[in-house]
């Protein structure tokens, strides 16, 4: 049920958005799958196997911070719960922009760290998980200033998962209101200029 939480904001900013769509690190392709992405890239060629099956046309083995894809070929970047595991955020998002066209959006989600999801996540990192201890998760204000220092104009944010990790999951739909809410969405466009 969280999962499904995750996808209807995922979803909601994609849904008019410029194709091709790019997930950057695509992982099993579960997002890139619901929504429809085009392509994805992904370090792990065991995670692209799997992504594979979810019908994502085109698969690239790769990092964000050197994406290797021409300059402003794509129409949306995706990165879901991504930029907490990768050396250099700030990179990944500067190469999103970069492979973006002017008009092109990204919609970058994550797990903020000032949040009951995100001292959960940390938690587990801190005892050891072999997911979790790999996170540096970000707070909101962390998050929004590294796009928009990568040349990006954030238009909209969206969250969901209003419940702690400890309460039973419920369907719930995304809201504007971000604060405190485990899973935060924002888009933003590449202007004109870059």
């Amino acid at each position: 049920m969280t999962a499904e939480n995750e996808v209807k904001p995922v979803k909601l900013m994609v849904s008019r958005a410029p194709r091709p769509i790019l997930e950057v690190g695509v992982g099993t392709g579960y997002f890139a799958g619901r929504v429809g992405a085009e392509a994805g890239l992904d370090p792990s060629m065991k995670m692209l196997t799997v992504a594979r099956m979810r019908r994502v046309e085109l698969l690239v083995r790769g990092v964000g911070e050197s994406m290797p894809f021409r300059s402003g070929v794509i129409g949306t970047v995706l990165i879901v719960v991504t930029l907490c595991f990768v050396d250099d955020p700030a990179r990944v998002l500067q190469e999103s922009f970069r492979v973006l066209r002017v008009g092109g959006n990204l919609v970058s989600c994550i797990v903020p760290r000032d949040t009951p999801w995100g001292d959960h996540y940390t938690k587990l990192g801190s005892e050891g998980h072999p997911f979790y201890s790999k996170a540096r998760f970000l707070t909101l204000g962390e998050h929004e200033e590294l796009i928009e220092a990568s040349g990006f104009k954030i238009t909209q944010s969206m969250g969901t998962l209003s419940y702690s990790p400890f309460e039973e999951p419920r369907l719930e739909d995304p809201s504007d209101e971000v604060k405190d809410k485990g899973f935060v969405c924002v888009k933003a466009t590449k202007g004109g200029g870059g």
